[in-house]
């Protein structure tokens, strides 16, 4: 299977009953030492794990996810460090890189597409990259099989929605607020959710604002997966096992 077709397998067939996990993590966060073992944790729960690369103008991301980026990156955290733990992980987990256009492209597209086959890496979410802007970094990407996730916000028109979808591979991301992420949960969610799962070929994750079982239960009918990002950060900054605080979010 190619990295966008082991993406999509883990989110339609999930390790326990429910909606699949995609856990974000920042790589290198709390502490580079130990951080292989902080991701195998989560890998271990997750059906899907999204790793966050340092960048020091996150845009879409709120509070927590800026403050764990930007500590990473004081403790030293590089894009070859990086890869070489990911290449040296236990987990078959699937799992992206989620990082934004600007590191991407100083380590150059193709060259970073050659790296992540050679970590047995499934993908890529840049979210400030605009489709249209895209094909130097999805061409390398469709040609070695890695997905390329779409962001799909809310207020996008229906043609633009069915575009984005339509291009989206591994996942289609169902941005689930007009904001950052940590924002809480709109009360249209699940009529876009509705919008996004009739356009989407790929099947379809809802992110930005999931905190709780309970947020997790209302959007299980709606969506083939939740991505948990900021909670789980925030879950990891006090200290708490990740792996407990994902399964306590199953319904």
């Amino acid at each position: 299977m190619t990295g966008a077709e082991r993406i999509s397998a883990a989110i339609r067939q999930p390790k326990r009953p429910g909606p699949a996990l995609v856990a974000y993590i920042t790589a290198g966060f709390p502490s580079p030492k130990p951080w292989l073992d902080l991701y195998e944790a989560v890998a271990e729960i997750a059906d899907v794990v999204e790793v966050g690369v340092p960048f020091s103008d996150p845009m879409a991301d709120g509070v927590t996810l800026q403050r764990t980026s930007r500590a990473a990156l004081d403790k030293g955290f590089t894009f070859s460090w990086l890869l070489e733990q990911l290449g040296t992980r236990h987990s078959r987990t699937p799992t992206l890189l989620m990082g934004y256009t600007n590191p991407f492209l100083q380590r150059g597209f193709s060259r970073l597409v050659k790296e992540m086959e050679q970590a047995s890496l499934d993908g890529f979410i840049v979210p400030d990259l605009p489709l249209e802007e895209a094909r130097p970094l999805r061409e390398p990407a469709d040609a070695a099989g890695l997905a390329v996730v779409q962001l799909v916000p809310p207020n996008s028109t229906d043609a633009r929605m069915r575009r984005l979808a339509l291009e989206s591979t591994g996942f289609t991301y169902a941005v689930t607020v007009t904001g950052i992420t940590g924002a809480a949960l709109s009360s249209e969610v699940e009529a876009t959710l509705g919008r996004v799962r009739a356009v989407s070929r790929a099947p379809v994750c809802a992110g930005f604002g999931i905190r709780t079982k309970e947020d997790v239960a209302r959007l299980a009918p709606h969506a083939d997966g939740v991505i948990v990002g900021t909670a789980l950060m925030d879950a990891i900054e006090k200290g708490l096992d990740p792996r407990k605080f994902l399964e306590d979010l199953k319904p």
